[in-house]
């Protein structure tokens, strides 16, 4: 009596439920309803997470700040562990339930391990009542009971998919969790080279034989000869050029500054403009370098004999 008792309160459980959406912590999670005519309505609980009727209580939360409707399905971004439970679509009269299973799987440290460490994982699963068994499997595929595990100290092969497992309603959900383990840094010596005949040594790779030795003097700073070649040619045509622009503006300057003699000497050739006034005509000097000549001597007449 009590197995029936208990498998029909399984099956009343399962049904009340619906259908079981499992997403993660982060993500976009989308709730499925039946198409509508008239009127469409989503409830988290009892709280109103959308209505399309005039007179519905309507609050503002978190939750429907996130949640938008497209035609009649539930759409909510930025899934957080509260947002869990179940959710009951109501279009045009008609109940559709369904459970949100929000699940969280993380390591501690986050960042990628180093052999030796220490690293805890743990897995939350929220939305489910009662709370359902939960599992680690390693990445070699043996199981590990419990939602935290802590491997101490870690290997390297720890490194690979750790996966969180559940049941519930006869069905296996798994999320996963990658892990990501550093391999050391091995250092290897080089074995000591012998002083004596290395140099021509052809067991010895580090050393340059005889052969080797023209290609290396054909190349300077990893350049061979042809490229320095173009180089100096294109140094050369740089002075050039620079040489040319010098000479150039020099001779412009020559040339700008014989302009302006000549402009120079034409203003001072050209007469001078004096003002035309009504004033006398000023005595004209005698010239300098000449002598006065003496007025002429009336010729003596001769005396009259009494």
């Amino acid at each position: 009596m009590k197995t029936v008792v208990w498998f029909g309160f399984v099956l009343g459980a399962l049904s009340a439920a619906g259908t079981v959406i499992v997403t993660r912590t982060g993500e976009t999670a989308t709730l499925q309803c039946q198409s509508y005519m008239r009127t469409l309505e989503w409830l988290r609980e009892s709280e109103i997470v959308f209505s399309d009727r005039k007179y519905s209580r309507k609050v503002k939360t978190d939750l429907t700040q996130r949640s938008i409707v497209k035609q009649s399905n539930l759409v909510i971004s930025n899934v957080k562990p509260a947002d869990a439970g179940s959710f009951t679509c109501k279009s045009d009269g008609r109940i559709h339930q369904q459970t949100l299973v929000v699940v969280s799987v993380s390591a501690d440290p986050s960042a990628e391990l180093h052999p030796g460490s220490k690293v805890t994982l743990q897995c939350e699963v929220n939305g489910l009542s009662p709370s359902p068994t939960i599992q680690w499997q390693r990445p070699d595929g043996s199981p590990l009971a419990g939602p935290s595990q802590t491997v101490e100290p870690v290997a390297l092969s720890d490194a690979g998919t750790w996966a969180c497992k559940f049941t519930y309603g006869g069905e296996m959900y798994t999320q996963n969790l990658p892990i990501k383990v550093k391999e050391p840094v091995t250092t290897t010596t080089p074995p000591p080279v012998s002083s004596k005949n290395s140099k021509n040594d052809p067991k010895n790779p580090e050393t340059p034989s005889t052969s080797d030795l023209p290609n290396a003097a054909g190349q300077l700073l990893g350049l061979s000869w042809w490229m320095w070649v173009v180089i100096g040619v294109g140094c050369l045509v740089v002075v050039l050029l620079m040489v040319l622009v010098i000479v150039l503006c020099k001779r412009i300057k020559r040339r700008k500054r014989k302009l302006q003699m000549m402009k120079d000497g034409r203003q001072l050739l050209t007469p001078r403009q004096y003002c035309q006034c009504n004033c006398p005509a000023a005595a004209a000097k005698p010239q300098q370098g000449r002598r006065r000549e003496k007025p002429s001597v009336p010729p003596l007449q001769p005396l009259l004999m009494e």
